[in-house]
C-alpha cells in the first residue's frame, strides 16, 4: 500500500494549487489554514476516537511535540504558503520546494541513520533534474532570471519547515497510528494558528464569509489535508523518510496536470520530458529490495 500511495499523495496535494489560486479575495491565508486543519482534525479524531481515548495520557505527555509539528506542518507549510502565493510566482515556489526532498534525504541519512544506496542516490538526482526541467518549462535560461520577493523568502522558510516536519515525524516515535497521530498534530496546529487567524480576521480587510470560502476550507481539509498528510505519514512510517521524500518531486508534474484540467493552463513538452526523468527517478529512489525475503529464500 505504501509503495502505491507515494504516487498518489502528490496528486492529493495538487488540490492545494486550485485552493491557493482561488483563495485571494475570498478567504485570508491564516483563516483558511485554521479552517482546513481544524476540520481535518475533527474528521481524523472521529475516525480514531477510541485509540485517542485509550492513549490520551501518553498523547498529553507529548503535547510539546504536537505543538512543534503543528507549527511546522500547519502554520508555516500551510498558511505561509497561501500567504507567499500572493507575491511570488508558481515557478519560484516549485523551484524552491524542489530542494525539500534533498534536505529530507540528507537529514534522514545523517540524523536518522537511514540507509541509502547508490542506486537510490542516482534516483534522487534523476528526479531532481526532471523537476527542474518542468519548473523552468524546458528553458534553462530562466534559472538566472529568478527575482526574489517576500513570497520567495516565505517559501524558503516553508521548505525548510517541511523538511524538519518530516524528519521529526520519523524521529519522535509514537504509539499512535498514522490517523490518530495526525489528528493530534492537527489539534496542535489549530492551537498555534488560532491567534494568527483571529488577528488576521479583525486586523486586515477581508470579504464576508461565503459559500465559496466554506468550499475552499472543505476541499483543503479533505484532499491536501487529511488525504495527503495521512498518506505521507503512513508511507514514511513504512518506507522511511528519505525514500518517501523523493515522491515530492511529482508535485510540479501533477500540479501542471491539475492546472491544465481545472485552471485552463497549457501543458507543454517540458512536462513530458520532465515525467520521463521524474517517474523512473522516484522508482529508483523509493525501491528497495526485500533483503529479509532474499535471505530466507537463500537459506
Amino acid at each position: 500500500m505504501a509503495q502505491a500511495l507515494i504516487w498518489i499523495t502528490p496528486a492529493l496535494w495538487s488540490v492545494n494549487y486550485i485552493v491557493a489560486r482561488t483563495a485571494p479575495g475570498i478567504i485570508t491565508p491564516h483563516v483558511l489554514a485554521l479552517g482546513r486543519w481544524f476540520l481535518a482534525g475533527l474528521i481524523l479524531a472521529l475516525i480514531a476516537r477510541n485509540e485517542l481515548w485509550q492513549e490520551r495520557h501518553d498523547t498529553l505527555k507529548a503535547w510539546r511535540q504536537y505543538l512543534v509539528l503543528g507549527s511546522l506542518g500547519m502554520l508555516i507549510c500551510g498558511a505561509w504558503v497561501y500567504w507567499a502565493a500572493e507575491t511570488t510566482t508558481a515557478i519560484n515556489i516549485a523551484l524552491i520546494y524542489a530542494a525539500s526532498p534533498v534536505l529530507i534525504t540528507l537529514g534522514a541519512v545523517v540524523g536518522l541513520k537511514e540507509s541509502f544506496s547508490w542506486k537510490q542516490s542516482v534516483g534522487v538526482g534523476i528526479a531532481l533534474l526532471g523537476v527542474l526541467h518542468v519548473v523552468v518549462q524546458g528553458q534553462w535560461a530562466a534559472l538566472s532570471q529568478v527575482a526574489w520577493v517576500l513570497g520567495d523568502g516565505l517559501v524558503v522558510i516553508a521548505m525548510i519547515a517541511w523538511a524538519a516536519y518530516a524528519l521529526l515525524l520519523k524521529k519522535w516515535a509514537s504509539p499512535l497510528s498514522s490517523t490518530a497521530r495526525l489528528a493530534a498534530t492537527c489539534l496542535g496546529g489549530s492551537v498555534v494558528l488560532l491567534p494568527f487567524a483571529f488577528t488576521e480576521w479583525y486586523a486586515t480587510p477581508h470579504a464576508d464569509w461565503s459559500f465559496n470560502a466554506s468550499l475552499l476550507v472543505v476541499a483543503a481539509a479533505v484532499f491536501p489535508g487529511v488525504g495527503a498528510y495521512w498518506s505521507y505519514g503512513f508511507c514514511q512510517k513504512t518506507l522511511g523518510a528519505s525514500r518517501v521524500a523523493v515522491s515530492l518531486y511529482l508535485g510540479p508534474l501533477y500540479g501542471g496536470f491539475v492546472a491544465w484540467v481545472f485552471l485552463g493552463e497549457t501543458l507543454g513538452w517540458h512536462h513530458a520530458v520532465g515525467a520521463a526523468f521524474i517517474l523512473p527517478g522516484i522508482y529508483l529512489a523509493s525501491h528497495q529490495p526485500n533483503i529479509s525475503w532474499q535471505k530466507q529464500t537463500h537459506e
